[in-house]
């Protein structure tokens, strides 16, 4: 029995986030992990930094070489930071082969935008129709959506709107919001999918997004439908939370 694949796209940080945890989500969830380095970042877990784009030339390689070396079961984009690097991915998709999640990462939990408008625009137009699913959380759903999410009726409307951009589903997480408990919500075609869950007493909540979404690619390459590759991604990033990470391993 071959062990499922999945490719895992965007940029590498020292503070073990990013492209480094997409991979160790991958292993925990016994999927064969690969990646793309889009950027190299100087950030740590609680300490911003310097952002170096890769070269166009290595990132076209390194994308070739993916695809051709271990065809991936499905596969995750990340941290894009220029349009030539949307365009190259977007290029190297083949459109409906495997599933294909965007996290595009343009709004953080903090609030401060770190990519350039032309970027967000090209991530919208060249890599939201390519998708199976995109993960946006509720800074970036109300931005791409227009307005500001303030209840779940509006992560809907909001994710409706994100629909018509050309994603298949559009998954609305709600950790920036307050409350005891977390409310995530996948419209799935026209099947809105509600996501309760006790929020994680933890202050090391940064980089939770990247990780569930990293773990529903790694479900979706196990053969999981999308709602079940979310319930179960997002189970398993509330017992990562509960557990430490990431001042604790993945388990």
């Amino acid at each position: 029995m071959s062990v499922p694949s999945a490719l895992a796209i965007s940029a590498a940080d020292p503070g073990g986030g990013l492209l480094a945890t997409d991979l160790l989500a991958f292993d925990a969830l016994g999927v064969l992990g690969s990646g793309v380095v889009t950027a190299l970042t100087s950030h740590g877990i609680r300490q911003p930094g310097s952002l170096h784009d890769a070269p166009m030339t290595m990132l076209r390689a390194s994308l070739e070489a993916a695809f051709s070396t271990r065809p991936p079961s499905s596969v995750k984009v990340g941290l894009l930071t220029t349009v030539p690097a949307v365009r190259a991915v977007a290029r190297a998709l083949a459109p409906g082969s495997v599933p294909v999640v965007v996290d595009p990462g343009f709004v953080p939990r903090s609030g401060v935008r770190h990519l350039r408008s032309t970027v967000v625009d090209a991530v919208v137009r060249d890599l939201l129709p390519a998708a199976a699913l995109v993960t946006l959380n509720l800074l970036e759903a109300s931005a791409l959506a227009g307005f500001a999410i303030r209840s779940e009726a509006d992560a809907k409307v909001a994710a409706r709107r994100i629909q018509a951009l050309g994603p298949s589903a559009v998954l609305v997480t709600g950790g920036c919001a307050e409350g005891a408990t977390v409310i995530d919500g996948l419209l799935d075609g026209r099947t809105w999918h509600r996501f309760e869950s006790p929020r994680a007493d933890t202050p090391l909540a940064c980089g939770a997004g990247g990780l569930l979404s990293a773990a529903v690619t790694a479900w979706l390459a196990r053969g999981e439908t999308l709602p079940d590759a979310v319930s179960r991604a997002i189970a398993f990033v509330h017992k990562a939370l509960a557990a430490g990470w990431p001042a604790v391993p993945l388990r």
